[in-house]
């Protein structure tokens, strides 16, 4: 097989695939180790054996649905390229307007917080914009953490990370910012078991009948645990936004503006904790 032709076979195999053309490129450039302008440079470019072999098997694993991140153990996100496996979710692009909101508050020497931290990418994106604050990055799980920390490893980033469950083991008005990308599909939402959710931890997609269950307990933790003036931001669901907005009202939150994704699709939401006042 030529570079050219084992493009199109892999398209004849995967042509139902809706990420057709980049998960091609994907898995070809995993197996020749190189960027995508090589495969439109030297289309002639013979596979070896062992390349073919390696590439006709990642083609027939994706056919069974497995996520092309587990299948080169990576994904590119902001500037970072982050290893993933079953335990973490996959970076999804939309997440990156998490980190282009935080960066537009971030100043130096804040205590920043990203909750549910997974593979590490937005803890580590933000880090790796602004070597000049203090990042905590928190998990419950500890096979998550585990890989956050070889991400932290690999892109030379000083980031602290803890396991824990949300803001409970935090002290009050504590951090500055708050960033998070909860849980948050209704669990019995029929995604869950289609397309690449069926490989990722499901504690980390599924929150609860109406998928807001961990966003409360975050909103509510983060009123008492945010300094005066500091700033939560979460993601959320498509057709969340309103209830969310309504959760950071709740908790006493102020300047709450809400954020579409790339997609134009309702995405964040975030608020200030205005005033410093005693959490009951």
């Amino acid at each position: 097989m030529t570079i050219q032709q084992a493009l199109q076979w892999a398209r004849l195999q995967l042509v139902a695939s809706q990420t057709l053309r980049p998960d091609i490129e994907s898995l070809l450039c995993h197996v020749l180790q190189c960027a995508p302008s090589r495969l439109i440079s030297y289309p002639e470019q013979q596979l070896t054996a062992p390349e073919q072999r390696n590439f006709v098997s990642l083609v027939e694993q994706r056919q069974q649905g497995i996520p092309v991140a587990h299948l080169t153990g990576s994904r590119g996100f902001w500037s970072l390229d982050i290893e993933v496996n079953q335990h973490t979710l996959i970076p999804r692009p939309d997440t990156e307007l998490l980190v282009s909101l935080a960066l537009e508050k971030i100043q130096p020497g804040m205590c920043i917080a990203d909750l549910g931290t997974g593979s590490g990418a937005i803890a580590l994106a933000i880090k790796a914009e602004c070597h000049d604050i203090w990042m905590l990055a928190t998990d419950y799980s500890q096979p998550a953490l585990l890989q956050a920390k070889q991400n932290a490893v690999k892109n030379h980033l000083d980031v602290h990370f803890v396991r824990g469950q949300w803001l409970d083991a935090i002290q009050s008005e504590a951090l500055d910012i708050i960033i998070s990308n909860p849980p948050y599909i209704r669990s019995d939402d029929p995604h869950l078991t289609i397309g690449d959710l069926r490989f990722e931890p499901l504690t980390a997609l599924a929150s609860g009948a109406d998928g807001l269950d961990d966003i409360r307990q975050l909103v509510h933790q983060a009123s008492r645990v945010i300094k005066s003036n500091g700033w939560l931001m979460i993601e959320h669901g498509y057709d969340q936004s309103q209830a969310v907005q309504a959760l950071f009202q709740q908790a006493g939150f102020s300047e709450i503006q809400a954020f579409q994704d790339y997609g134009q699709q309702d995405r964040v939401v975030i608020g200030k904790r205005s005033v410093s006042r005693e959490f009951r």
